[in-house]
C-alpha cells in the first residue's frame, strides 16, 4: 500500500507568545490553545511527518518565519481542562475534548522574513487562504506549489520534498 502523500499546512502564533526562536530551543514544542473549531479539524487531520510553515502573526511586520515538521498527531489539548490556563473551556467534556494540540519539530528558521505584505503582493498566492479576505485561521492547509515558492523566497535551505 502506497504512504499517502504528506499535507502542508501554515501555522501562526504571536512571537510573543510561541515564536521559531522558541522552537529552535525546544527542538520540539507543543502548539495548543487552538480554539477555532475549523483550525481544530486542521490540527486533525495532520499526520506525523507533514511540514508546516511557521507565521508570526500580530506583530510589525507580520510573516512566515520558519519551517516545522509534525512531530506528534493531535491529541487532547490538557489546557481546555485547566481553570487557571487562559486557553480553559468549562464546556469541553473530559470524556470527549473538544481541543486538540499537536506537537512540532523545529526544522528551520528562514534566512529572512517572508512578509504577509510581500505574499500579498504576489498575484502567485491569490488563492492561498493566508491572503483571502476574511481567512483569519490559526491554521489551515497550504498547496505544494505555495510551500514551494515561499521556501525559495524565504531563502530556505530546506525543500518541500524532504
Amino acid at each position: 500500500m502506497a504512504k499517502n502523500a504528506p499535507q502542508y499546512w501554515l501555522m501562526k502564533s504571536e512571537p510573543e507568545v510561541y515564536s521559531i526562536d522558541t522552537l529552535a530551543g525546544q527542538k520540539v514544542g507543543t502548539w495548543e490553545g487552538v480554539r477555532n473549531f475549523q483550525a481544530r479539524n486542521h490540527l486533525r487531520a495532520m499526520k506525523q511527518g507533514d511540514l508546516a510553515l511557521f507565521h508570526h502573526s500580530s506583530c510589525d511586520p507580520p510573516g512566515i518565519a520558519g519551517l516545522m515538521r509534525i512531530h506528534r498527531e493531535a491529541y487532547p489539548d490538557a489546557t481546555q481542562f485547566d481553570p487557571k490556563s487562559e486557553y480553559y473551556d468549562a464546556k469541553s467534556p473530559k470524556d470527549k475534548p473538544r481541543w486538540d494540540r499537536v506537537d512540532v519539530e523545529f526544522v528551520e528558521k528562514f534566512s529572512r522574513l517572508l512578509t504577509l505584505a510581500e505574499v500579498k503582493a504576489d498575484p502567485f498566492f491569490d488563492d492561498m487562504l493566508l491572503v483571502k479576505r476574511g481567512m483569519r485561521l490559526s491554521v489551515q492547509p497550504v498547496s505544494a506549489a505555495h510551500l514551494k515558492k515561499i521556501l525559495r523566497l524565504a531563502g530556505a535551505k530546506s525543500r518541500a520534498d524532504g
